[in-house]
């Protein structure tokens, strides 16, 4: 009697023991965030400046790590993070993005949902405080994924959204880049934002102003459903900044999630493969961040550096500038 009690003992503290750990398991949960790719070296980067982007970066892994923790959505973590950079003016994006060919501000922005592969993106706005969550609001609000310019614009307005003068988006520095007045920076400042949430979800986000002194009416890969933003709960989330053109004709994003569903490869050797190989070989610069459903992240980029992030359940975070991947 005594074995028998004592092996129902031993059998109950081995199932307790799985099911704390098959618990842990589910409750793990990732973000990766970027600020844009490019030339950014130490050499072209004064150290205030440096100090103001590694504060800014960590706020916002911050902000999408306390969503996270408390069993808040991927795609909640997304648009949230996203938002805090498109406030913030260090980036391109909201506040702080780059001027028209014609002196105007044209925002772009995306998302997408990993669980139900919704998605919803505007392009070409001029009066939403944070395009992000006109982005969200087109994918859960409206049958559609992709509303532009002055339709985009009256839509976020009639859902409630902040409307801005487009005086709100002016900021000193990039005016005088778009004047010539000041030496450029060969950097981009796309922002976006990758999640997995406690659940196993996967989102994906991403904001922009655009390329510096871009045509009338450019839109780039960022609003672009599969070339600038992609998530797939079977796969990955993607968020790319770079040369937009480039992907654009390479569909990148969703390319990272099909050579991984298709091809069998890992995150990693995915985005090796495009970003360091099949770009780099086009002449195309630029980087994406990702993350798997495992919670595998990449910050991949073939410049001399990438505004960058990560933080975790596990209580790692890292947040970097410069450097190799």
């Amino acid at each position: 009697m005594k074995k028998a009690l004592l092996f129902s003992y031993v059998f109950l503290l081995t199932i307790f023991a799985h099911a704390q750990a098959d618990t842990s398991s589910a409750q793990k949960y990732a973000l990766v965030i970027h600020g844009g790719a490019g030339n950014i070296t130490p050499d072209n980067i004064s150290e205030e400046k440096e100090k103001a982007y590694t504060l800014a970066l960590t706020k916002a892994l911050l902000i999408g790590d306390s969503i996270l923790k408390n069993n808040g959505t991927a795609m909640d973590a997304v648009e949230y993070v996203i938002r805090y950079m498109e406030d913030c003016p260090l980036f391109n994006a909201g506040k702080g993005a780059v001027y028209t060919s014609d002196g105007t501000i044209e925002l772009d922005a995306s998302v997408m949902d990993g669980k139900t592969s919704k998605a919803g993106a505007v392009a070409g706005v001029k009066t939403i405080k944070n395009p992000v969550s006109a982005a969200r609001l087109v994918m859960e609000k409206t049958p559609h994924v992709f509303l532009i310019g002055s339709g985009a614009d009256k839509f976020a307005a009639d859902e409630g959204l902040d409307i801005v003068d487009s005086s709100y988006f002016y900021t000193e520095e990039r005016w005088k880049q778009y004047k010539g007045k000041s030496s450029p920076e060969n950097k981009k400042g796309t922002v976006g934002a990758v999640a997995l949430d406690i659940n196993g979800n996967l989102a994906a986000g991403t904001s922009t102003g655009g390329m510096s002194n871009k045509k009338y009416g450019r839109v780039g890969d960022s609003p672009v459903i599969g070339a600038g933003t992609y998530a797939n709960n079977l796969t990955c989330a993607v968020s790319c900044t770079g040369h937009g053109e480039y992907f654009i004709r390479n569909v990148v994003a969703y390319d990272v999630s099909a050579i991984m569903q298709y091809a069998k490869l890992s995150l990693q050797e995915a985005t090796e493969t495009i970003i360091l190989d099949k770009l780099k070989k086009q002449g195309a610069e630029g980087g994406l961040i990702g993350i798997d459903n495992k919670g595998n992240y990449v910050m991949i980029f073939n410049t001399a550096g990438m505004f960058r992030g990560y933080i975790n359940s596990e209580g790692h975070k890292e947040v970097m500038l410069y450097g190799s991947n």
